[in-house]
């Protein structure tokens, strides 16, 4: 089992940054691929970003260029830094793990809610 916890999340205006964070309960990143996703009320959850052990990203176009993804492997931690944030994107904004080795094993964590409001 690995459970998941984030952080981070908060009011901003639009325009703002807020960085994430996502601590994992023990090493994981090197079996898992860690993910940032968001659910706004009324909309399916969405991939927001991914990275993998060897570091590689991915970003839905809509945030290429703003938001950020990266670990801390000594921390177990995974975050993702948000710059020029959109009132679109109030979310709740989860964290997953998905493992890379058993197929259909992923974690999820509680989420956080960010606010985007003037």
């Amino acid at each position: 089992q690995v459970q998941l916890v984030e952080s981070g999340g908060g009011l901003v205006q639009p325009g703002g940054s807020l960085r994430l964070s996502c601590a994992a309960s023990r090493s994981i990143f090197s079996t898992y691929v860690m993910g940032w996703y968001r659910q706004a009320p009324g909309k399916q959850r969405e991939l927001v970003a991914t990275i993998t052990s060897g570091g590689s990203t991915n970003y839905v176009d809509s945030v290429k260029g703003r938001f950020t993804i990266s670990t801390n492997n000594a921390k177990n931690t995974v975050y993702l830094q948000m710059n020029n944030l959109k009132l679109e994107e109030a979310a709740v904004y989860y964290c997953n793990a998905r493992n890379i080795v058993i197929s259909g094993i992923s974690y999820w964590g509680q989420g956080t809610q960010v606010t985007v409001s003037s």
